[in-house]
């Protein structure tokens, strides 16, 4: 029999679970055996799964020249997955805003929001090409990121009409596109004194990440976009019926990130059983332990309890899950269990 405490512990669990947003964004991770093409056929599957789990949102990522990696366009991609479902909302996550000609993005998004009215997120990163013979592909040096913030009012302002050059943005001039800034060092700052939601991370992370979105909420200030500070918490979350199931979940990746570590290029997933088999250096062995840690991991009861941690230590008011893995039937059951888990109501 359940005592009233533990009643009283659930309910609350519940209540807290329950008003926070759970979103996804998908990196379009290659697998081996899998080619780029399969990658991002699988991202738009994957976003009908979590529209009929009814997720809120779902977002894809801009990487380049990443072999592991085959979301490069972004905007494209994001069109894709709004053909393909009808109500959850799809963005970015995000625009590298230093690689791109700010009103180019406009431009871009004006199209989205025009096709899929209502439904569209702007994300938006300060990052910049990940080698130096990627910059350069792109035109970019790597100090292009310190003009985030003149980039992003850039931004804004085609969709205000407020660009000191004379020329009208078609056709976003007019539209409401929600942006997001991806708070990643001074991000939050940037975020908060345009008057923007951020996105944070990681969850394994947690002190510093308390530390930037106090930050962020102390220095806000209200704007056309946001009236009051709106903070999105970002991480991996995997649930299956057992622990060990689901922290198998994380192998691939963590492996995939211990190899980038080791030998400069950051590979397709592999299965988690080839990963269990191989024989690892111990810097190499590090990498991956240190990868499979401070996640959100676990069995239903585990990863609520967890979840709710988090959220009451943050008071996160959405959480966008990040979780990448091999084998795509276990992700999706995972993502399925979340739902559940988390009280979300099935399309």
């Amino acid at each position: 029999m359940v005592n009233e405490q533990d009643h009283e512990a659930r309910r609350d669990r519940g209540s807290r679970l329950g008003a926070t947003r759970f979103s996804v964004l998908d990196r379009s991770r290659t697998r081996e055996g899998h080619d780029a093409p399969e990658a991002l056929r699988d991202t738009v599957r994957l976003a009908r799964d979590l529209e009929r789990l009814g997720y809120h949102r779902v977002w894809v990522s801009e990487h380049h020249g990443v072999p592991g990696v085959a979301g490069s366009a972004p905007t494209v991609l994001a069109a894709a997955v709004a053909a393909a479902t009808s109500t959850i909302r799809v963005g970015t996550g995000g625009v590298m805003l230093p690689n791109h000609q700010p009103l180019v993005v406009a431009e871009q998004f004006g199209v989205l929001e025009s096709l899929f009215p209502g439904r569209v997120d702007m994300g938006l990163g300060r990052s910049v090409g990940f080698t130096d013979g990627v910059r350069k592909a792109l035109g970019r040096d790597k100090d292009v990121a310190d003009d985030f913030a003149a980039q992003l009012d850039e931004l804004l302002g085609w969709f205000r009409g407020t660009s000191p050059t004379g020329v009208h943005a078609r056709p976003p001039e007019g539209l409401t596109v929600p942006p997001f800034v991806l708070a990643m060092g001074e991000g939050a700052t940037i975020a908060a004194r345009a008057g923007l939601p951020m996105v944070i991370g990681d969850l394994r992370n947690r002190d510093k990440m308390r530390r930037g979105i106090d930050h962020y909420r102390d220095t806000f200030r209200p704007s056309a976009w946001a009236r009051e500070p709106y903070v999105v918490i970002s991480g991996t979350v995997a649930v299956a019926e057992t622990p060990e199931e689901a922290r198998r979940l994380l192998v691939p990746e963590a492996w995939s990130m211990a190899y980038s570590r080791t030998h400069g290029t950051f590979p397709p997933l592999p299965p988690a059983e080839r990963v269990e088999a191989l024989s690892m250096t111990e810097r190499e062995r590090g990498f991956y332990e240190s990868g499979l840690s401070g996640h959100v991991v676990g069995t239903e009861e585990q990863v609520a309890h967890e979840l709710e941690t988090v959220i009451k230590e943050t008071s996160a008011d959405e959480v966008l899950v990040t979780t990448s893995t091999y084998d795509r039937e276990a992700l999706v059951d995972s993502y399925r269990r979340l739902a559940e888990v988390v009280g979300l109501a099935p399309a």
